[in-house]
C-alpha cells in the first residue's frame, strides 16, 4: 500500500492506453493542485503496465523524477515539476 499521505492513481485491470490516458489526467490534476509528489500502482503481475507508464513518464517533461517504491514495487512515485522550482 502506498504511503496515504500523497495522491495514487490505481491502474490495475487497465489497457495500455486507457493507463497512460489516466496518467496523462492524474499529472495534469496534481501539477493543479500542487502536488509535487504522487503515486501510480500499477500491480507487478507480468510487468506490463509498470514498463508502458515508465516509457511514458521517461519522455513527459512534466515529471522530474521516478522510481519504483521501495517497499511496494507495485507502485511508482513521482516528483513533479511544480511551478517555480
Amino acid at each position: 500500500m502506498p504511503n496515504s499521505s500523497i495522491p495514487s492513481l490505481d491502474l490495475h485491470g487497465e489497457y495500455k492506453d486507457a493507463a497512460i490516458i489516466l496518467t496523462d489526467e492524474f499529472i495534469n490534476d496534481n501539477i493543479t493542485l500542487k502536488n509535487e509528489y504522487v503515486c501510480i500502482i500499477h500491480g507487478l503481475g507480468e510487468d506490463i503496465l509498470r514498463k508502458a507508464i515508465h516509457e511514458y513518464l521517461k519522455k513527459d517533461k512534466r515529471v522530474e523524477s521516478y522510481k519504483r517504491d521501495f517497499f511496494n514495487p507495485g507502485c511508482t512515485i513521482l516528483k513533479l515539476r511544480i511551478g517555480d522550482k
